[in-house]
């Protein structure tokens, strides 16, 4: 349910919570810290040199706009990259309640942008000209031919687009979410949000006095929280995260007559991986997501076994570089949309179609499976009672700081189980790590292990398992039991984390005669039988069909192997598609 927030409280207008956009210090008790992305300020804002300015004008058109005219205003069409010939642009972040902020001034050689504009997302800024403006628009699919025709400028831009990104969300302008943090609904748009990289505020209405006061003036009854505001004034009322995304302008548009090259099903390591090689070398690229860029890995406080980053990198940092790659080269990124079903091709067609649970369909010559595997549920009473409540299936920043200097148990003894434990054990009190087996050694990498042994806020429970989840609207008690001697024993604890393994997200694939194994996953290669037409070993039954990552059976569960997978599938694609082009 939406409405128009035409009226809220003068107190609600005046406070600003955020970072002072103007300079990047944010006030604290000890006095000013500078944000570090503020040290990067003229990576952020570069000044174009003349030469620089010619060279970027070929790749757009001119355009004026008088004193007082909007540029871009924020929740409008996307326009690319507009470059200042002559004249001022001040540029403003503002939230649903019409709050704005001062982002910076742009001049003769200075540009508006940022990573969203490679594909045309809605403008998350507002861009008032001061005084007669004079300048270049770069609509999005120029503005990627620029970014790969130019590689050292193309660099330059490429880097500006992301910090600038990067400065919004620190700042937290953007829709805001008024809820209570152990509301699981408000967890799951929060979640979102943060996931796509999106610029947000949240307002806790039992800590937020002003929150509190903005609740009581519209007259919601708790059922309908968590409001959303999104910039426009527009009112949501326990939105899901479809109709938070379409309030935002992110549902993405498909032309029906459309025929791509491939369609990729998953925007985790291995389906980003597929989309940055297949859109590189040229084919004509969609990824489809139900959620959000990462997938399973995403969540992952840091990786520190992933070639080439020897400090570690979290999963989000990964995915977000993965997915603005992938967009630099053309890749039609389309989240979020949850795939329903999949119609192989007949006879006398040999295209397949995606069929969307909104309705829609698309048309394309190769799929491409890299959905993952879904979190696994154990048998718990009353657990999914306590689901974004207490019980979590992920540790990003959002869980860390809910159980901050508390006691928690995390279930789990694979890697992102053991990443999520060392993470949170730099918040939580203490980590109870709850293992059915005699240790990790078995099913966690040796790093992981050495980590947690060192750490003196974590517990390792061997033999163990959760037997019990308790309390009455939130969670406050979790019942171990051993497993050997039927010890049990209770913990007064508000959070607990399961990392207790995933299962294929195959059901969709249920109209198609692909191969699976015993436990659902997509059978491929020499796991299948000859005769069945399977000619590459990342290719299933299906010809055309190709599956990587998680998702495929006998597949590592790797970060490293899935990008690996998703850059090897490319090549046969290309050799499936020249096999089947058209005469």
């Amino acid at each position: 349910m939406s409405q128009n927030l035409s009226h809220v409280p003068d107190a609600i207008r005046a406070a600003d919570r955020s970072t002072d956009a103007a300079d990047g210090v944010i006030a604290t008790e000890e006095g000013a810290v500078y944000s570090p992305l503020m040290l990067r300020r003229h990576q952020m804002y570069p000044c174009l040199t003349q030469a620089e300015i010619e060279r970027v004008s070929t790749f757009g058109t001119r355009r004026q706009w008088h004193a007082d005219d909007y540029v871009v205003r924020t929740g409008g069409p996307g326009m690319g990259m507009i470059l200042v010939l002559a004249g001022h642009v001040r540029v403003l972040q503002r939230d649903g309640l019409e709050r704005s902020s001062l982002v910076t001034e742009h001049g003769p050689g200075n540009f508006l942008a940022e990573i969203g504009q490679l594909s045309g997302s809605p403008e998350l800024v507002d861009g008032l000209a001061l005084d007669e403006v004079d300048a270049v628009v770069i609509p999005p699919e120029r503005l990627r031919a620029l970014l790969v025709a130019e590689a050292e400028l193309g660099e330059r831009i490429m880097r500006a687009l992301i910090l600038r990104r990067a400065a919004l969300i620190e700042r937290g302008r953007g829709p805001i979410l008024v809820g209570r943090s152990d509301d699981s609904r408000m967890s799951l748009l929060q979640s979102f949000l943060r996931r796509n990289n999106h610029p947000h505020t949240v307002l806790d209405i039992d800590v937020d006095a002003e929150a509190a006061r903005m609740f009581a003036a519209d007259t919601c009854a708790p059922r309908d929280l968590p409001l959303v505001v999104c910039p426009g004034g527009n009112l949501l009322r326990r939105p899901d995260t479809g109709q938070l995304a379409s309030c935002l302008g992110l549902l993405p548009e498909f032309q029906p007559e459309q025929v791509y090259d491939v369609v990729i099903v998953g925007a985790g390591p291995a389906g980003l991986a597929s989309a940055v090689y297949a859109a590189s070398e040229g084919l004509c690229v969609t990824v489809l997501d139900s959620l959000s860029p990462g997938g399973q890995a995403g969540a992952s406080a840091r990786i520190e076994n992933y070639l080439g980053f020897p400090t570690g990198i979290s999963g989000q940092t990964l995915a977000s570089r993965a997915f603005a790659q992938a967009q630099k080269f053309g890749a039609h990124i389309a989240i979020p949309l949850e795939v329903e079903r999949l119609q192989c091709s007949g006879r006398n067609d040999d295209t397949h179609q995606v069929m969307l649970k909104d309705g829609r369909s698309i048309r394309t010559r190769a799929v491409v499976i890299a959905c993952g595997a879904a979190y696994r549920r154990p048998p718990l009473p009353r657990l999914a009672e306590f689901e974004g409540r207490g019980v979590y299936y992920w540790a990003s920043p959002v869980e860390a700081r809910l159980c901050a200097k508390q006691e928690v148990v995390l279930v789990g003894g694979g890697n992102s189980a053991g990443q999520a434990a060392v993470y949170l054990a730099t918040h939580a009190a203490h980590v109870h790590v709850v293992i059915r087996g005699p240790g990790l050694e078995q099913s966690m990498s040796r790093y992981l292990i050495d980590r947690i042994a060192s750490q003196p806020n974590i517990t390792v429970h061997c033999h163990t398992e959760v037997e019990a989840l308790g309390g009455a609207r939130v969670l406050d008690d979790v019942t171990l039991r051993h497993r050997d001697t039927d010890v049990r024993t209770h913990l007064a604890v508000h959070h607990v984390f399961l990392f207790t393994g995933a299962e294929p997200n195959t059901g969709w694939l249920r109209e198609c005669d692909i191969g699976l194994d015993a436990k659902g996953f997509v059978l491929t290669g020499l796991d299948l039988d000859q005769a069945q037409g399977s000619n590459g070993s990342l290719q299933t039954s299906v010809p055309g069909i190709f599956a990587v990552g998680d998702v495929r059976s006998g597949s590592t569960k790797r970060v490293a192997t899935a990008v690996g997978e998703g850059a090897a599938v490319v090549s046969q694609i290309h050799t499936y598609l020249a096999a089947h082009a058209t005469v």
